[in-house]
């Protein structure tokens, strides 16, 4: 990789005798008085006349690159489509305004100077569990695949089209966005509100970290269902743990501390021995904020119905 006056070319071979790729980055005319910062501040988007929304309604999006060219030309693409663009360089910088903006989406390379673009990924996601889109310009097909295995959402080849990235950022949020419930997870005292991220108890705040929510809400999200070792490891953890199971359990020791359970007979999580762990069914609440109890189906046979504090079980008679 050579970088110089603001420019940059890199070649990319995929081995002896067979040939080499050359990729161009080059300042276009007068880009050295745009002022594009690119470091600690976020860099405030450009006002459009035929944009419909206002700054406070655009969802920020958080773009790492150390190619100044490609970050002016990814912020002023984010702008243009409405939405708020927070740009760095610098790794470091990027976890700060992870922590502090709070992005809905990162747009990262995948190779950056002292930093592997899959590990920041991974630290980013530790912060708060967003999609990621890498940009890159390395092809392989062995990088691709390692991307999406570390849980990347979208892998986009440089060069490419403002029309390009505008939809593979939308096709992310929609897919974000269908994942997740659409109400609150209500048992008892305890309320999850995917919407606002937030997790109460008895109408408090319950301060959790950013691991210890998405494991919460992965359990309630799949209220009902037991969720195997395996299937929380990879949601949650995406592979970082290796396959050991016993930060997870310490986990949900934690959790049941901070949900006042008792973890002999705990009311919220579940422990299936050997398997995995679940949550109860809850209540969801419907548009006009009723409650509607989503109880599991009726076993046949002769049953008597128990009341239990906060949700429905079935008992033999």
């Amino acid at each position: 990789i050579v970088e110089a006056h603001g420019g940059r070319i890199w070649a990319e071979s995929d081995g002896l005798g067979l040939g080499a790729r050359f990729t161009f980055t080059l300042p276009t005319v007068g880009e050295a008085g745009t002022g594009a910062t690119v470091g600690s501040a976020p860099v405030s988007a450009p006002k459009e006349r035929d944009e419909p929304r206002e700054a406070a309604e655009r969802l920020p999006v958080l773009a790492v690159d150390d190619d100044p060219q490609t970050l002016r030309y990814v912020r002023d693409t984010l702008a243009k489509a409405g939405y708020a663009p927070i740009v760095t360089g610098e790794p470091t910088e990027a976890l700060r305004h992870m922590a502090e903006q709070r992005p809905q989406l990162v747009l990262l390379d995948l190779m950056l100077p002292g930093a592997d673009g899959i590990e920041l990924m991974r630290d980013l996601r530790a912060i708060a569990d967003v999609p990621v889109i890498f940009l890159s310009g390395y092809g392989r097909d062995e990088l691709i695949a390692r991307a999406f295995d570390a849980g990347a959402v979208d892998y986009v080849v440089k060069p490419f089209s403002p029309t390009e990235l505008s939809a593979r950022i939308k096709a992310a949020l929609r897919l974000r966005a269908a994942a997740e419930p659409s109400q609150p997870y209500v048992l008892g005292d305890l309320a999850v509100d995917y919407a606002k991220r937030r997790v109460t108890l008895a109408g408090r705040p319950v301060r959790l970290t950013p691991t210890e929510y998405r494991l919460l809400a992965e359990l309630s999200a799949n209220a009902g269902r037991m969720l195997t070792y395996e299937h929380l490891l990879a949601r949650v953890w995406g592979g970082k743990s290796g396959g050991d199971v016993r930060p997870m359990r310490t986990m949900v020791s934690k959790l049941r501390r901070k949900l006042g359970e008792d973890a002999g007979n705990p009311r919220y999580i579940v422990t299936e021995p050997g398997i995995g762990f679940r949550m109860p069914r809850g209540r969801a609440t419907d548009a006009g904020g009723a409650g509607l109890c989503l109880a599991p189906p009726r076993p046949r046979g002769l049953h008597r119905r128990v009341r239990a504090t906060s949700a429905w079980r079935w008992g033999p008679p």
